[in-house]
């Protein structure tokens, strides 16, 4: 079993540019476990983790539904904005400027085999980070993300999740509003959530603008801690 993830900061990078790279790594992975499988084996699988920031895109799970973007294909461009249709779970997310995006290519073999426990383990990174600026941040039953001020008028998503995995490998995976431009949410509706808002963190306390890198930071070690993993750069 092999804890050891590989990191790599992105940057900057087009939305579908990274999806195959994200791709390849995934299927890189999975050709291993292929080999072991019908070789007998035991080649070591590799691990990933990618941030990245996206320009501004729109994109929609397989089992989503088209209808909840509400600007048109043809419109798209007007703002600035491209669209994919994708083959995560979920619905439909945006990504943009001042958000951190996360994809963990994970063998889960290496950790445990449940997605149900990747999923909420995801999500408690998230909830740590908040935590430590004094955000309590919370699940929403049957609404993966994750939310504040739950079961009030208020509630309002921060990071969203969306992930696709196979042979227990994983692709895809979490969306971090930290200084996003919350207008280009009212393109869509969130996740195929009627009558729920979005926020980031720089609203959440008041500021113009987060240190981005800091709230990596703090992803990353508590994302090594959760999953009893040792991040090196790829």
């Amino acid at each position: 079993m092999n804890t050891k993830i590989l990191f790599e900061d992105l940057g900057n990078k087009d939305y579908k540019e990274t999806w195959d790279y994200q791709e390849q790594l995934f299927k890189n992975i999975l050709d291993t476990k292929i080999k072991n499988r019908r070789e007998e084996t035991h080649l070591e699988t590799k691990n990933h983790f990618l941030f990245v920031e996206h320009p501004h895109v729109y994109t929609l799970g397989k089992s989503g539904d088209f209808s909840n973007l509400l600007i048109s294909e043809e419109s798209l461009a007007s703002i600035g904005a491209t669209f994919y249709k994708i083959n995560r779970g979920g619905d439909i997310t945006y990504h943009g400027p001042g958000q951190i995006v996360g994809y963990p290519i994970l063998d889960l073999e290496n950790f445990f085999t449940d997605i149900h426990k990747y999923l909420r383990l995801l999500e408690e990174m998230v909830i740590l980070t908040l935590a430590e600026y004094g955000l309590n941040a919370e699940r929403s039953k049957g609404e993966t993300g994750v939310w504040l001020d739950v079961g009030t008028p208020f509630a309002r998503k921060i990071c969203a999740l969306g992930v696709r995995a196979s042979r227990w490998v994983t692709m895809h995976g979490f969306a971090f509003n930290v200084n996003s431009d919350l207008g280009y949410f009212d393109h869509m509706i969130p996740c195929g959530i009627k009558g729920k808002s979005v926020t980031s963190l720089n609203v959440e306390l008041g500021k113009t603008k987060v240190s981005e890198e800091e709230v990596k930071e703090k992803l990353l070690k508590h994302f090594a801690n959760l999953f009893n993993a040792q991040l090196v750069s790829a």
